[in-house]
């Protein structure tokens, strides 16, 4: 009984009605096996680098709804509404080589002007007790003007920032941005923990 390749590259028996999944390419193997290694080691040893940033967000929950429920991010210019696929606050808690980043987002369609949203912010921000630095950092060549302010919540800093959404950060987000997002001064609130305004 001799063995016959289809046009796929399944190799099958002709006759059998069985067939077979390719397999993966030689050059994949070596990586996988590696990998699995590596994660298999760490895993035995408590060393897994996984499991470590995993173990960062530990005991975030609290501070993640203190964040979430900031009445700034419900404070918005007339007119600003919040987009399809962005109804509420975006809030959760990512680790990156030991840095442990508590976050709240919200993100606002406005039809009006950047500056109009600016002026918004400026006061609404500091009636919340937020402090602009007193020497910001000006933007960078072709970037909008954004804010940002801080101020200590919950016994920790926290860093509030307005910043205005380009067709650049809309390319990461996880849903098709709808016309709301591409015309007039889509934006986005931002506090994050421990963070401190440059300036």
């Amino acid at each position: 009984m001799g063995i016959a390749f289809s046009a796929d590259g399944v190799r099958h028996s002709p006759t059998s009605t069985f067939t077979r999944e390719p397999t993966l390419p030689i050059r994949i193997r070596p990586t996988a096996l590696l990998l699995s290694a590596v994660l298999g080691v760490g895993g035995l040893t408590g060393c897994s680098a996984a499991l470590d940033l995993l173990k960062d967000c530990e005991g975030t929950e609290g501070r993640v709804k203190e964040l979430e429920s900031l009445a700034i991010l419900d404070s918005r210019p007339v007119g600003a509404t919040s987009p399809v696929h962005y109804e509420n606050v975006d809030a959760g808690c990512w680790a990156d080589s030991g840095d442990v980043m508590v976050y709240a987002d919200r993100t606002y369609a406005f039809p009006g002007t950047r500056a109009e949203v600016l002026r918004h912010y400026r006061t609404a921000a500091e009636r919340d007790g937020w402090k602009a630095p007193s020497n910001p950092t000006p933007p960078p060549p072709g970037k909008p003007e954004g804010l940002c302010f801080s101020r200590t919540e919950g016994g920790e800093s926290a860093q509030l920032d307005v910043y205005f959404l380009t067709a650049e950060n809309l390319s990461f987000e996880e849903h098709e941005p709808g016309p709301e997002l591409t015309s007039g001064s889509a934006y986005r609130l931002s506090v994050t923990s421990g963070g401190v305004c440059d300036g």
